[in-house]
């Protein structure tokens, strides 16, 4: 009886042991996988020659971060918002600006001071991770935690706003953004000394302008781009799967039913776009620190918002991962049809045309790859009806 009773008393504590590991089990493979892909797939893919692999991958990741972040204003809440690049240009220019003027503050320089998991092509330090990383990670953050803030205020007074209405609203805050970040000084600080004696409330005017902010260190690589994809897919997962998740399909199925049946549509949605900028600004801070890019505030501008979309389109509203096939597709497609350059375009164009003549709800429509429907489906078989043969 005793045995019994101390049986029964340790299964409060061993049950919520199980529950936490298996709410931070998904999280610790996430970040298992990054360092397997820094420092094993990386590595191959350089030594064997094919280094545009691997800075493809990169692209990779960043837009299956912007296409998954999406997915859950335009798939789970059946909003439609056309002006996410803006949320990626606000993380961007906050962590670039963090970066670099902190690496002059903290290091005395911008150079490179990232260890084993960040992209240092020469004199990789022994470190897996140094200052110059904690700063980069803080960085991310910060961008993203402004993208959410800008995407509050837009999104409060907004998203009352339905359909055309609210994509113009979209549209116009994410030409803004372009605009007040290219009418700032061109001017970028090199020296030091002027950069310490400057305000840190001034830094912020001299990040480049119309020209573009140059001059960033490259912490980019495959473990910090595929870090924040896989949390943002974890993420985007275990939403959809909660009662929120199924406050946002409500709104999408049928706003006023939801609303009659006591849902807050207007909070949910806000909270929808809250989250989705945070990791469009996280993107946006990963894109500004990518080897070979400058950052440009024209780059991020509508054209850029529209690809986001059409990458949410082609894989299905409401599938993150159709979002995610799609967000692979339309990164190596481009790179594929190089060889008959003058045509590019014109075949990326018709692929994307017959995709929606042929698959109006795109690749997976509202499925998910791990669904059971879903094998079914691709596989062509059907379940048997009982007492059927």
């Amino acid at each position: 009886m005793r045995h019994g009773v101390d049986q029964h008393a340790m299964q409060p504590g061993a049950s919520s042991l199980t529950t936490l590991v298996r709410a931070w089990a998904p999280v610790l493979a996430c970040l298992l996988l990054a360092v397997v892909l820094q420092m094993v797939v990386g590595p191959l893919l350089v030594s064997a020659g094919w280094d545009f692999a691997a800075k493809l991958l990169l692209d990779i990741g960043i837009n299956v971060i912007l296409a998954v972040s999406l997915t859950m204003v335009n798939g789970f809440t059946g909003q439609f918002s056309i002006g996410h690049a803006a949320f990626m240009a606000v993380g961007a220019y906050v962590a670039a600006g963090i970066v670099y003027y902190g690496s002059f503050r903290l290091f005395g320089s911008a150079e490179m001071a990232g260890g084993l998991l960040s992209s240092a092509p020469e004199g990789r330090q022994g470190a897996w991770l140094t200052r110059g990383d904690a700063l980069f990670g803080l960085s991310i953050l910060a961008g993203g935690v402004a993208s959410a803030g800008c995407g509050y205020l837009v999104g409060l007074p907004s998203l009352r706003l339905r359909g055309d209405y609210l994509a113009i609203v979209t549209l116009g805050f994410g030409e803004i953004v372009r605009v007040l970040i290219q009418s700032q000084t061109t001017e970028t600080l090199y020296d030091p000394e002027e950069i310490a004696k400057t305000p840190l409330w001034q830094l912020p005017k001299y990040l480049g302008g119309a020209l573009g902010f140059s001059g960033l260190p490259f912490y980019t690589s495959l473990f910090w781009v595929w870090v924040f994809a896989l949390l943002t897919v974890l993420v985007a997962y275990r939403i959809k799967s909660s009662t929120y998740g199924r406050a946002f399909l409500s709104i999408r199925e049928d706003e006023i039913a939801s609303e009659a049946m006591g849902v807050d549509t207007t909070r949910y949605k806000v909270r929808a776009f809250v989250i989705s900028a945070f990791f469009a600004g996280c993107a946006g801070a990963l894109f500004a620190h990518t080897v070979g890019v400058q950052l440009n505030a024209g780059e991020l501008g509508f054209v850029k918002s529209f690809d986001i979309i059409i990458m949410v389109v082609l894989g299905g509203l409401g599938s993150i991962s159709g979002a995610f096939l799609a967000a692979i597709i339309l990164t190596i497609l481009p790179e594929l049809l190089r060889s008959v350059s003058e045509y590019r375009m014109v075949a990326y164009a018709t692929a994307l045309i017959l995709m929606m003549l042929l698959r109006p709800q795109g690749l997976l429509g509202v499925r998910e790859i791990w669904d059971k429907r879903t094998w079914r489906w691709l596989t062509g078989s059907r379940t048997r009806k009982r007492g059927g043969s």
